[in-house]
C-alpha cells in the first residue's frame, strides 16, 4: 500500500494548538489528531466525505478537518480543523417548551 505524507497548513496547526489549549480533555484532542494523521496516510481519497472538487471532510471526534489530496505527489494537506460540537439533543415530545 502506498502511503501519503500528511501536512497541516499553518492556520490548521494554529487552530489545532488553540483547540488543544482550550480543551477540557487534551488527551482526546491529541488522540483524534493522531488518528487523523494515520487515517489520511492510507487511501485518503476515499476517506471522509467529498465536499467539492478536491476538498474533503473528515470527522474524528472531537475534531473535524477539511483536507485535499494530491495524488501525483502523494500528499494530503489539512486545510482547517475545528472542534466538532454535537448538536443539542432534541426533545422527542415536542419543541422543548413546557406545556400545561
Amino acid at each position: 500500500m502506498i502511503r501519503y505524507t500528511v501536512t497541516w497548513l499553518e492556520g490548521a496547526q494554529n487552530s489545532l494548538a488553540q483547540i488543544w489549549m482550550d480543551a477540557q480533555v487534551r488527551r482526546e484532542v491529541a488522540s483524534a489528531a493522531d488518528s487523523i494523521d494515520r487515517e489520511l496516510a492510507k487511501d485518503p481519497a476515499n476517506k471522509g466525505t467529498a465536499l467539492s472538487e478536491g476538498l474533503r471532510s473528515l470527522c474524528v471526534p472531537p475534531l473535524h478537518v477539511l483536507f485535499s489530496v494530491s495524488e501525483p505527489d502523494r500528499v494530503v494537506e489539512v486545510a482547517s480543523v475545528r472542534i466538532n460540537i454535537p448538536p443539542p439533543k432534541s426533545d422527542e415530545e415536542g419543541n422543548g417548551l413546557a406545556t400545561d
